[in-house]
C-alpha cells in the first residue's frame, strides 16, 4: 500500500538525517492526515493519495516558476528536488501515443464528434486514465482530436 511505503520512506529518511526528504514527506504525511481527516476516514486508499502527490506537485510546479520569475534559483532549484522526491510515488505516466489511443477508443465508444462531446468524452478518460497522465495534456489532446474531423 503507498500509505505504508511513505511512512517507511519517511522513517528512513528519519534514521539516515536526511532532512530535506524527511521534511517533504512530513508535510506530505500531514496533508494525507488532512485528507482522511476531512473525509471521516482512518485511512486513504491509494487514488486518495495519488490525489493529495499530485496536488504537493502542482504546488511545487507554481513555486518553481515563481521562483525562477524572481531570480531566487536556489529557492527554485529546492523546490525541484522535492518535486522529484514526490514523482517516485506516482504511478507510470502514459505516454501521448497512449493517451492518443484510448482518446480513440473512448471517441469509438461514446461516438463523439464535436466540441460539444468533450465533456462526456473527459469523463469517461478520466476513469480510464485514472492518475495516469497530466490532465491538462489528456484534455489538450481531446481538445487536438475534437477539432480535426477524422
Amino acid at each position: 500500500m503507498l500509505e505504508e511505503r511513505i511512512l517507511n520512506d519517511y522513517k528512513e529518511a528519519m534514521k539516515s538525517r536526511d532532512s530535506l526528504k524527511s521534511s517533504v514527506l512530513s508535510f506530505l504525511r500531514a496533508d494525507m492526515l488532512n485528507q482522511a481527516t476531512a473525509k471521516k476516514k482512518n485511512n486513504l486508499d491509494d487514488a486518495e493519495i495519488i490525489a493529495v502527490i499530485k496536488k504537493q506537485i502542482k504546488q511545487r510546479q507554481d513555486s518553481i516558476e515563481q521562483f525562477t520569475k524572481g531570480m531566487r534559483l536556489e529557492m527554485a532549484e529546492k523546490e525541484k528536488k522535492e518535486l522529484e522526491m514526490l514523482k517516485v510515488y506516482l504511478p507510470a505516466e502514459l505516454s501521448a501515443e497512449q493517451i492518443k489511443a484510448l482518446i480513440e477508443e473512448a471517441v469509438i465508444s461514446t461516438g463523439a464528434s464535436g466540441m460539444k462531446d468533450m465533456g462526456r468524452l473527459m469523463k469517461e478518460l478520466t476513469v480510464k486514465i485514472a492518475g495516469g497522465a497530466d490532465g491538462k495534456l489528456v484534455s489538450d489532446l481531446v481538445r487536438q482530436r475534437l477539432s480535426t474531423p477524422s
